[in-house]
């Protein structure tokens, strides 16, 4: 059977729906890393606060990445625009990836600095119980 990217984990990095449009043309860039204790997310927000980005895990290890925030606005009344190409009335961007089932969750830490979003998902480096199970067999049910 060949391989698809339908079913693979990384399927919501390139495919995942649009939660809003991405205002500012913001592709959000993102590098993944793994290392051999976490899986590292470096995202590029620049001009977003900490308080205007979200970070969420959902249900079914999906990390969940959004940035919402207001156009620059300019403070003089007799300031003409001749060029608005970094955002209308609204900016923001949004990422949806579907993590690996070998990680904790609960111990994500993110932090945002110089325009970069850093986000450290440890990986859960216990073995994990085999989940193939025999099943016996007899001559009637």
């Amino acid at each position: 059977m060949a391989d698809s990217i339908f079913g693979h984990p990384l399927r919501r990095l390139f495919w995942s729906p649009p939660i809003f449009r991405e205002w500012s043309g913001s592709t959000a860039l993102m590098d993944w890393l793994e290392s051999p204790s976490a899986h590292i997310f470096k995202i590029n927000v620049p001009g977003f606060s900490k308080e205007e980005i979200k970070v969420q895990i959902e249900e079914g290890n999906v990390l969940h990445i959004r940035g919402e925030g207001e156009k620059e606005e300019s403070h003089q009344k007799d300031t003409v625009w001749h060029v608005a190409e970094r955002g209308t009335e609204k900016r923001g961007f949004s990422r949806e990836i579907e993590l690996p089932e070998n990680v904790k969750a609960d111990q994500i830490k993110a932090q945002v600095e110089n325009g970069v979003l850093t986000i450290v998902v440890p990986k859960d480096t216990t073995p994990k119980p085999s989940k193939v199970r025999n099943i016996n067999i007899t001559s009637k049910l």
